[in-house]
């Protein structure tokens, strides 16, 4: 019977032991997560709660309360991973004991906990746990907890009966306990050394005296206020860190967002001057359509009178239509030069902010001279076809003097360069856009390299920041310069052409005006001596007359079509061009995108070869030290001992000397 009861006694001794091993490897994985939580409130509250999963009264003396706390330790753990508090960790643990937890709660324990390395004393509440309690809880009431919970166990109660009725002896030398559990770092199974005589597969333990245990709680207890407290210093200083760069970068993010807005409001100015110069045109339009009509009315009489006072106003309107003409020219061109320099400028701001922030050195800085170049030789390229289209378009309208066909043309080229302008703004947003995004990640990921080397390269990283600063500003004032006198020089060029077209369009228009007059007035001539020599022809004369008209506006027609394909083809191919150039400018951005992440490439190997070098010198310093301390030290024994035996044999120090080197050239 004594043997059947000590035997159950074991086995419950065993799963008693069990449950405390995975109550203590719950508390050490809530460690960390604890102590890192940003909430102080949810902190302090998950402190109450292991206190009182801590405390033996609360839990319960049988298996199913150890059971009951071990599911209310992994519940903890598993919300503390997730970060979120749930279920009953949201309020304060209520007085009394604890409740069992429902059958829904098991859905938490889908995935397996991680077995940590380290074990932790089950017989007192953890140092990191008073910490948080040292504001709200009672240290009389975790001095209680360490004082009452090993005496509260019944293993105890059973181990100092059990003792005291075999004596203690007899156990010491019988069983014996390797590695105690205060020495080990990691838990290792407790492995009784068995006796033949004694049954084999049953594992007693000893019984260890209270003081010790005490001792021990007392001395891991300071062990774990020293590695908080190291912990707080470390977590600060990386606190101090992480608001440092957050704030950079959120003053980098208010000087993006503010740009943007320039910006937009730039855009939504332009297409504002856009709208007043489509309303414009279309005015315009509606009176030469009425204008058309009147000459068209005009033309279908037949005397002479209606037929010169017609001439003379379709003159005048012609001149009318072609200035008016030439001042939509020119406005568009201007507008069409406002727009490029505003895209060029917006764009040479953005390279240089993106340039500065990404630290891009020399050779990036040559590479975005050349490409402002080639934009800038590109653009001159677009103005002069666009000129050229303008003019062969001039000179077409001048002979075919159709009216109709120039607004209509005018005012399709408008909306045409108009969704261009649009599809520009577009494309412009969305590498803006990717632009933005590949900043951010590159910046974010600098940041991390720059928090794990800032402690041993900050005074590397503030040359190179300063380097980079004067080179940025270097390249802004020779970006403004280059700006300007492109733009001057455009400025000179435009305002020499236009006083050239203008001077051969008048001179033109004189010379056509005086050979009309003349021809006019040779055929009126003529007509006058016709009539008074036969009168009787004057009917045959007009008739034949309708059908020369009537045939001149059928070829004029005829040619107003074909120019209006070719135009439609000139603008089929001035968008083709412009895709191009899209295009090309697309494939250097990317190249450039390129080109900076492997210049931040090189800068990293650049930053990490010069901390191996500094490490591998600071290493070899310390090498050089330690040899000239041991050369010291070995000198100073030496002497030491050369005196000791000149003292003893009564011989001067330097025969002593002489004869130690004699020895070791000897090699005695």
């Amino acid at each position: 019977v004594r043997f059947r009861n000590w035997v159950t006694m074991s086995k419950y001794e065993d799963s008693w032991e069990r449950l405390d091993t995975e109550f203590d490897h719950f508390l050490l994985d809530m460690k960390p997560y604890v102590l890192k939580h940003p909430n102080k409130s949810e902190r302090q509250r998950c402190a109450m709660w292991i206190k009182k999963l801590c405390d033996p009264a609360m839990c319960g003396s049988g298996l199913i309360g150890h059971k009951n706390r071990n599911m209310y330790a992994r519940l903890l753990l598993h919300m503390l991973k997730r970060g979120v508090l749930e279920g009953p960790f949201t309020n304060k643990p209520e007085p009394g004991g604890l409740k069992t937890l429902p059958t829904y709660m098991s859905i938490y324990f889908d995935e397996p906990l991680g077995v940590r390395s380290a074990e932790l004393s089950r017989a007192g509440l953890p140092d990191w746990v008073t910490g948080e309690l040292d504001g709200s809880g009672d240290d009389s009431l975790a001095l209680g907890l360490l004082k009452d919970r090993p005496s509260s166990t019944p293993n105890a109660a059973h181990y100092r009966y059990f003792t005291a009725k075999r004596g203690l002896k007899f156990f010491c030398l019988l069983f014996q306990i390797e590695n105690p559990r205060y020495l080990r770092e990691k838990p290792i199974p407790l492995s009784p050394v068995s006796c033949q005589r004694v049954l084999c597969g049953l594992f007693i333990y000893c019984y260890v005296d209270e003081s010790t245990d005490m001792k021990i709680k007392v001395l891991e207890a300071k062990h774990q206020e020293e590695k908080l407290k190291m912990q707080q210093r470390h977590d600060a200083d990386v606190e101090k860190i992480l608001d440092r760069k957050n704030s950079e970068i959120e003053e980098v993010k208010s000087l993006y967002r503010a740009k943007q807005k320039e910006s937009e409001e730039m855009i939504h100015k332009l297409e504002k001057k856009v709208q007043s110069v489509l309303r414009e045109s279309q005015v315009i339009c509606q009176s030469k359509e009425k204008q058309i009509a009147e000459l068209r009315k005009l033309s279908d009489q037949s005397t002479d009178s209606l037929k010169n006072e017609w001439e003379k106003k379709l003159h005048a309107a012609v001149t009318e239509m072609e200035q008016e003409k030439f001042q939509l020219q020119k406005k568009h061109t201007e507008n069409i030069q406002e727009l490029l320099e505003d895209t060029n400028l917006r764009l040479t701001k953005m390279e240089s902010e993106y340039n500065a922030r990404s630290q891009a050195t020399e050779q990036t800085v040559r590479e975005l001279e050349l490409r402002v170049k080639q934009q800038s030789t590109d653009v001159e390229k677009g103005n002069a076809l666009r000129q050229k289209v303008t003019q062969e378009k001039a000179q077409l309208e001048i002979h075919v003097a159709s009216l109709s066909a120039e607004l209509q043309e005018a005012n399709r080229r408008i909306l045409i360069l108009q969704k261009e302008k649009e599809q520009q703004s577009e494309q412009h947003q969305q590498t803006m856009q990717k632009l933005q995004a590949k900043h951010e990640t590159d910046m974010s990921h600098l940041h991390q390299e720059h928090d794990l080397s800032a402690a041993k390269a900050s005074e590397l990283i503030e040359d190179l920041e300063k380097a980079v600063s004067k080179a940025r500003q270097q390249l802004q004032d020779s970006e403004h310069r280059r700006q300007q006198q492109v733009r001057d020089q455009e400025i000179k060029f435009q305002q020499e052409k236009d006083e050239q077209e203008r001077t051969r369009l008048q001179q033109q228009h004189s010379a056509e005006k005086d050979s009309l007059v003349q021809e006019r007035q040779r055929e009126v001539s003529s007509l006058e001596r016709q009539a008074r020599a036969a009168l009787h022809q004057h009917q045959q004369h007009t008739h034949e007359w309708r059908k020369r008209d009537a045939q001149t506006i059928s070829d004029l027609e005829i040619q107003l079509s074909a120019l209006r394909e070719e135009l439609q083809q000139v603008l089929v191919q001035h968008r083709q061009q412009l895709a191009e150039v899209a295009l090309v400018q697309e494939e250097k951005e990317q190249r450039a995108i390129l080109d900076k992440e492997a210049s931040l490439d090189r800068l990293r190997s650049d930053m990490e070869r010069i901390h191996s070098n500094l490490e591998r010198s600071h290493q070899q310093e310390k090498d050089a030290a330690q040899e000239k301390v041991n050369t010291a030290s070995k000198s100073i024994t030496e002497g030491q001992s050369v005196q000791k035996i000149a003292k003893t044999l009564n011989v001067p120090p330097s025969a002593v000397a002489k004869t130690i080197k004699l020895y070791d050239q000897t090699g005695l």
